[in-house]
């Protein structure tokens, strides 16, 4: 295709639509491949990113910063419908976008409108909601739904539909990152392995998928990492114990504190660092402290290293998790708050030295080599051991300093990043904690009448990224936090039903249970049991919530120790 001859937007948009309507893989595969490559090159990263649900590439520090609220009232506005026609569309259909769709076709002014506007290309959508995130400052907000109004304006219903998912960053179409890494590899004849290992090192398959266009499988060997690109992390599995984990790795494991404090990921160049979160974003003028450290010490000229940094009192001990989440929402007044909460820094592994990438090289050998670039920052206190018994007084002893548990990792790992397996492991003394998102809520009883504190708790189902609920609670939250939670869910509210408000998946909360049982209350099959809420992760995105498969292996895990009561 010639670089002038633009792609329409609505092209994506019946693809997407398509994705939605077939659960067969390798049909998957081929529509996406055969669309990938009709693509000009500066076409093929955003069509990427569109079709996974992301207005902008992965590692972009770009937000939209427009609520559903705001969206709601635009959609409301092009259409002129009464609102109730939208709720009732989403009763029927359980999809923001199928009821955007809806809305527009039964739409006259849409329609209308529609005939007379030159057809959008998704490279225009794309510059649109780049202008959309670079409008800051006053009168920003303005600004932002003027261009948004007149970018859903010019769509049809099928547009507006993917354009409203795209922008909730709610695709839901089944075709997740590793089907898009196979459809990648057969649309540009470049091997499925080289396809993975770049976008490990670059951490975006629709950077990948852009190289793989115009520089084949050679171009994408030869790329490394970036200095601040925030890559993908490395991921855990759950051990039930330290027995479990030197059994799992046959032998000597390094075990390290498991703080409760918030991973980041640190990227330096000459005098130059930037700090990320677990969610890739760039936290680095909230801890202004961290970065004077990284200066002071680390020996390299380029470095990619990661750490755990936790929040302690004034006499160095940890304090809870949700103290150091203030410290990483704040943007102003950061030496005051730096004051207030101080934070210490724990290196624990090293991506990128001085213009070699590690990840291939053996854990025990990327930590000695930390050793010797940290300087004067603590590496997370670790010991090497085949011994249950020591590994265990080592467990109590991270217990005993108010830590979480250990991380047990095999000496011989590599990094690999964004994949989560054996090779690592969590172990917490209580496992029975999962990652959940809030899907709804209910108005509370009594002194909590007027807030959102009653919580339906969501885990992702990792086929078709839809959230399904596993229970609700009221438990857990504090009043302030409370308060602070009904004011965000209200910008989350899709629809309200018999007092139920349903919202956006995208609080995700940290939820303690006692074991997990059988319900027909739920489409799932399965409920927890005494569920509470213990933190609110800021840290995480919603694509990082537990899985319904896990869920649902836990549940049959239970089995192992306990009868299973049939009827009949």
């Amino acid at each position: 295709m010639a670089e002038d001859v633009l792609t329409r937007f609505k092209a994506l948009a019946e693809l997407s639509e398509e994705l939605e309507t077939t659960k067969k893989r390798l049909v998957m595969i081929d529509a996406v491949s055969e669309f990938l490559g009709r693509l000009a090159s500066n076409e093929v990263e955003p069509a990427v990113s569109m079709l996974l649900g992301r207005p902008f590439p992965k590692w972009s520090p770009r937000t939209l910063e427009t609520s559903w609220a705001t969206l709601s009232e635009i959609i409301r506005r092009i259409t002129r419908i009464e609102w109730g026609v939208f709720q009732e569309a989403f009763r029927e259909t359980g999809d923001i976008g199928s009821a955007t769709k809806k809305v527009f076709e039964n739409s006259r002014m849409t329609r209308q409108a529609v005939l007379f506007e030159r057809a959008l290309t998704f490279l225009e959508v794309r510059n649109n909601l780049e202008s959309v995130a670079d409008m800051v400052g006053y009168g920003s907000r303005e600004k932002k739904e003027r261009l948004i109004t007149a970018l859903l304006g010019r769509c049809s219903p099928v547009e507006a539909k993917c354009l409203v998912k795209i922008l909730i960053g709610e695709m839901r179409t089944g075709f997740h990152e590793g089907l898009m890494e196979q459809a990648v590899s057969k649309a540009f004849d470049v091997p499925l392995k080289v396809v993975r290992e770049g976008t490990m090192i670059m951490g975006d398959v629709g950077e990948v998928a852009a190289i793989a266009k115009t520089e084949g499988a050679q171009g994408l060997a030869g790329k490394g990492f970036i200095v601040f690109r925030p890559v993908n992390l490395m991921l855990a599995q759950m051990a039930t114990g330290v027995a479990e984990a030197l059994d799992l790795h046959v032998g000597r494991t390094a075990f390290e504190y498991k703080y409760d404090g918030a991973r980041v990921q640190i990227h330096k160049s000459d005098d130059e660092v930037r700090i990320f979160s677990r969610r890739l974003t760039d936290v680095t003028d909230s801890l202004p402290e961290v970065v004077r450290m990284v200066k002071e010490n680390v020996k390299a000229s380029e470095a990619i290293v990661e750490g755990e940094v936790i929040a302690v009192d004034h006499a160095g001990s940890p304090i809870p998790f949700q103290h150091l989440m203030r410290r990483f929402r704040r943007v102003r007044s950061i030496e005051d708050m730096a004051e207030r909460i101080p934070v210490r820094l724990f290196l624990f592994d090293a991506l990128y030295l001085d213009g070699k990438s590690l990840i291939s090289t053996p854990y025990v050998q990327r930590r000695q080599m930390l050793v010797e670039k940290a300087g004067k920052i603590p590496l997370t206190e670790q010991i090497v051991t085949d011994s249950v018994q020591e590994a265990q007084t080592f467990l109590e002893k991270a217990m005993s300093e108010g830590h979480e548990g250990l991380m047990a990792k095999a000496l011989d790992s590599g990094y690999t990043p964004g994949t989560r397996g054996k090779r690592w492991l969590k172990i917490k003394p209580i496992l029975e904690t999962l990652d959940l998102a809030i899907v709804a809520a209910e108005y509370g009883y009594g002194r909590r009448h007027g807030w959102l504190s009653d919580y339906y708790l969501a885990a992702r189902d990792e086929k078709s990224g839809e959230f399904l609920p596993v229970g609700k609670t009221f438990k857990g939250l504090t009043d302030v936090e409370i308060i602070e939670m009904t004011n965000r869910l209200k910008e989350l509210t899709i629809k309200v039903e018999r007092g139920k408000v349903l919202v956006l998946p995208r609080v995700v909360v940290e939820v303690a249970y006692n074991e997990i049982q059988r319900s027909p209350t739920y489409e799932c099959g399965m409920a927890l049991r005494f569920a509470r809420i213990t933190r609110i992760r800021e840290d995480k995105n919603p694509e990082d919530v537990d899985t319904i498969q896990r869920v649902r292996g836990i549940y049959e895990k239970q089995f192992l120790k306990k009868g299973r009561y049939t009827t009949g």
